[in-house]
């Protein structure tokens, strides 16, 4: 078993290089376990919003606050929104695929998805750096194991082992560049799947508000005097 005094000569035989590599490796831990977590919700949950949608033949002001309520904190909050604030000008329009409402869900859209890749910038510079410094770190300590050649009465073959100590920081290095490169490519694989099921949004929203009026709350009202005028017309 690897002692904590064996990892300290480790460190600092790479003249403090590992401790920087330790200190990326936890902020590329903080960055997976926050990004999994959020795009994770966002998949799953917007999933089940897309499809309490979808299988609706037309939206209310209820349903959609209801909606709205339960994409808390997601990607899908913000379309929406949009629909619910412009809930009674819709019906101006005479149908919900205006070119206004398409617009604004467009824009809610693009507001949203800078979000998405938020910290993502850090692994993607910890993928590039980890793997320098590790060398930057092998390469100092190949300094101080060749440097044992220089002081009389040391055995070469001790070089070896030196050699070996150094090469510990390009391994580090390597491994840390692995972890966040294979996180960072499902990361943008995860965003793009949400930026998909937004634009579907988009699109579900759009068809559950068109092809029929608007209902708003007074619709029950509505209909009554509708039908006294029906039946006066049929006497």
């Amino acid at each position: 078993m690897i002692s904590f005094s064996y990892l300290v000569h480790l460190a600092n035989y790479s003249d403090g290089v590992l401790y920087i590599l330790m200190l990326l490796f936890v902020v590329e831990l903080a960055v997976i376990f926050d990004r999994s977590w959020y795009l994770r919700n966002a998949i799953s949950k917007g999933k089940k919003i897309l499809w309490g949608i979808s299988v609706r033949g037309k939206l209310r002001r209820p349903d959609l606050e209801e909606l709205v309520a339960l994409s808390k904190g997601l990607p899908e909050e913000a379309l929406l929104g949009v629909a619910l604030r412009h809930f009674n000008l819709i019906h101006h329009y005479g149908s919900a695929r205006g070119e206004a409402f398409a617009n604004r869900l467009d824009e809610a859209i693009f507001l949203t998805t800078p979000s998405l890749d938020k910290r993502l910038w850090i692994l993607d510079t910890i993928v590039t750096l980890a793997p320098l410094l590790g060398l930057f770190g092998t390469i100092l300590g190949m300094f101080h194991a060749f440097s044992i050649l220089a002081v009389p009465g040391h055995n070469p073959t001790s070089v070896t082992g030196g050699v070996a100590d150094a090469l510990i920081a390009t391994a580090s290095g390597l491994f840390i560049a692995m972890i966040g490169l294979l996180s960072f490519n499902a990361f943008n694989n995860a965003i793009e799947k949400t930026i998909y099921q937004l634009e579907s949004l988009k699109v579900v929203l759009m068809n559950r508000l068109d092809g029929a009026p608007v209902v708003l709350e007074d619709t029950a009202a509505v209909k009554a005097p509708s039908s006294a005028t029906a039946s006066e017309m049929t006497a």
